[in-house]
């Protein structure tokens, strides 16, 4: 949470990491999204967070650069703070991978 609030004046803020994480995997630097657009991020995000758990994988990028995800398999039925726990711990393990890259 202190590497999102310094870098991306995000505070504890859980909608809020998950899209900075959707913009940094769309890769198209600055760009003014509609309504629709910042929905797909956050999805983007969600993909690409529970992609190294075996849910989605990427099948590639459409011609405006968005990457399009395959669902492997269904997410198990969790209760709502077991959605909360997986997707935080799938932010701690994506945000470790990449700075482990950085290294």
């Amino acid at each position: 949470i202190k590497y999102f609030e310094e870098n991306f004046d995000v505070y504890d803020n859980f909608e809020g990491i998950v899209f900075v994480i959707g913009l940094q995997e769309l890769g198209l630097g600055y760009k003014k999204l509609k309504k629709d657009e910042k929905i797909n991020v956050m999805h983007i995000a969600v993909c690409s967070l529970l992609e190294p758990y075996g849910y989605y994988s990427l099948e590639g990028y459409d011609q405006d650069g968005w990457p399009h995800y395959k669902r492997n398999e269904e997410l198990p039925p969790l209760k709502p703070m077991e959605q909360e726990r997986l997707m935080k711990m799938a932010i701690i393990d994506y945000m470790n991978s990449i700075w482990q890259d950085q290294d």
